[in-house]
This record gives C-alpha cells, sequence and structure tokens, in this order.
C-alpha cells in the first residue's frame, strides 16, 4: 500500500514566529516602571511676602523753576550753560536793556533756587521780554513722584510708607521712596486722592522728566509658603497645584495670597517642604507614579 507524505514545512516557520513574539513580551512590573512620568519640582519654601499696589508716573525735582527776566532787551551773555551747578542769586545770562534814556548796564537774569541748570532757552542775541522763558533750574538732590491712588486703597496708606521705584535708565538698580503727603480731600471725578512721594537722589541719577514704575509697599506677611506662578492649576477661586508624594502625584486645592513678581503666596493648602510639579503636570492625575527629573 502506497502512503501519502503530509508536506508540512509551512508550519515550522509559523511556530518560528510565535516563539519570537512570545520572548518580546515585557515581564512581570516593567511595565509599571515605564508609566511613571517624568515632572520638574520645585520645594515650598517659607518666604516674606509683601502686598504691592502697582503705579506709574513721572520724576520730577522737589524744587524745580523756570526763569523769566524782569526787563525787556538782547542777550548779550550766557553765563551758565547746561547742566551747569547754580546758587540762588547767581546769573545765567545777561541782557542788554533796550529802553531809551537809560544808562548802559546789563542786567542779570538770576536763579530763583539753588541747584544744576537744566536747560538754557535763550541764544547770544535773541530778543526777549518778561513773559520768555530763560532757563529751567532744578534742585536734584531730592526727587518726587505724583500719584492718584483709588479711595478704596487710602486706608493702606499712611506718611511715610515704603516705595520702591525702577526707571528704565537703570534697570538693574532700585530707588527707595517713602511717602511724604497725602491729599485730604477725594476727587469727585475719579474717586482717587493725589499722594507724594520723595525719593533722595544723592547721585543725581534720577532726572526731571523720566518716567517711573511704583511700588508702594502696603502690607508684609512673614513666613508664607511661596510658590512660582507656573505650578498653578485652574482660576481662583478654584485654584490646584500637584504635589509629589511617595513617587506619586497628589492634586490639591490652595488658596492663593499675595504675588510678588512671579511668586505666590499660599494660605492654605501647601507647607514648607512640600515638593511642587512646576513643569509636566498637564499629564498628570491623581496618584500617577512620577519620578522628578530636578528638585529646587
Amino acid at each position: 500500500m502506497r502512503r501519502t507524505k503530509v508536506k508540512n514545512s509551512g508550519y515550522l516557520p509559523a511556530l518560528f514566529i510565535l516563539l519570537i513574539l512570545a520572548g518580546c513580551q515585557p515581564k512581570t512590573g516593567q511595565s509599571k516602571a515605564e508609566e511613571a512620568m517624568p515632572v520638574k519640582v520645585m520645594k515650598v519654601q517659607l518666604q516674606e511676602i509683601n502686598e504691592i499696589l502697582e503705579y506709574v508716573g513721572n520724576i520730577h525735582a522737589q524744587e524745580e523753576a523756570v526763569i523769566y527776566p524782569k526787563v525787556t532787551g538782547k542777550i548779550i551773555e550766557k553765563v551758565k550753560e547746561d547742566g551747569s551747578a547754580i546758587s540762588k542769586g547767581q546769573a545765567i545770562v545777561y541782557i542788554d536793556r533796550d529802553e531809551v534814556g537809560l544808562k548802559f548796564e546789563k542786567a542779570p537774569v538770576e536763579s530763583t533756587l539753588n541747584g544744576v541748570v537744566g536747560r538754557v532757552y535763550v541764544d547770544i542775541g535773541q530778543n526777549v521780554s518778561p513773559q520768555t522763558a530763560i532757563a529751567f533750574v532744578v534742585d536734584m538732590d531730592k526727587m518726587k513722584i505724583d500719584l492718584d491712588v483709588p479711595e478704596k486703597y487710602l486706608s493702606k496708606v499712611a506718611i511715610g510708607q515704603e516705595a520702591r521705584i525702577y526707571v528704565d535708565a537703570y534697570p538693574e538698580e532700585t530707588f527707595n521712596g517713602k511717602v511724604s503727603k497725602i491729599s485730604p480731600v477725594v476727587d469727585l471725578s475719579t474717586r482717587s486722592a493725589p499722594i507724594e512721594i520723595m525719593i533722595g537722589n544723592p547721585e543725581h541719577k534720577l532726572k526731571s522728566g523720566m518716567f517711573a514704575r511704583v511700588n508702594l509697599l502696603v502690607n508684609g506677611h512673614k513666613r508664607l509658603p511661596v510658590i512660582l506662578k507656573e505650578a498653578l492649576i485652574g482660576k481662583e477661586p478654584d485654584v490646584y497645584v500637584y504635589t509629589v508624594e511617595n513617587k506619586k502625584a497628589a492634586l490639591k486645592k490652595i488658596t492663593l495670597g499675595l504675588r510678588q513678581g512671579p511668586n505666590y503666596a499660599v494660605l492654605e493648602g501647601l507647607n514648607e517642604g512640600d515638593l511642587v510639579v512646576i513643569m509636566g503636570q498637564q499629564r498628570l492625575s491623581q496618584g500617577a507614579e512620577v519620578y522628578t527629573e530636578e528638585e529646587k
């Protein structure tokens, strides 16, 4: 009897592929490690945070004056130039009086205060009258900024209160000032009251006319937890952050306090030493496993 041979050459490659695939399956516990997500964290620290009222204004000298002549005539001599120091009563220019019948005698145009000549507006040969501005004189030892404070904040402002002033000419420098005047009257149209901030200027860095940003320090809060803006999720009053506890993400609701630059004070929800996620929180969920790339 003749036997029929069965061709099985196709079965062997298929079996071989199945064995390879079986060997590529992840081992127990490997997938769990691969699911841990990288995050960047910061360690919560306690810092002093001040409540700040932010304003902008123009700087002026405490004392400044536009100088006018007392007589009509022609400028025949310039004694002072821009930037010259000057004392009260010193001449800035001299005028040849053009009044008929008077004996020639040059008339001085004198400064009315001690300080610096900020600008001389006239040139030799120019005709002037008592209505012609001759020069601008400033006392640069002390500068001031006038601001309008809304009435709802007036209870937080007091004489002697500290202010910090920033100008573009010195971006890395902070100038210190103090509230020197507070108007007792509120403007009915703006519902605000004028205040004056005085700034010492011994090196004459600040110039009259400079634009300034003013931070008026209102209240100080000592030793509050502080976090970066990047950590926040949501908007007030529903603000959350992710913390890392035992290598797992924990979503916490917090109550924000005052902001100072990029930092926020936290009134409730965090403690000193907590690890708060500041990068990578968009992919997290409650209880997700994480590993930290960096701690501060």
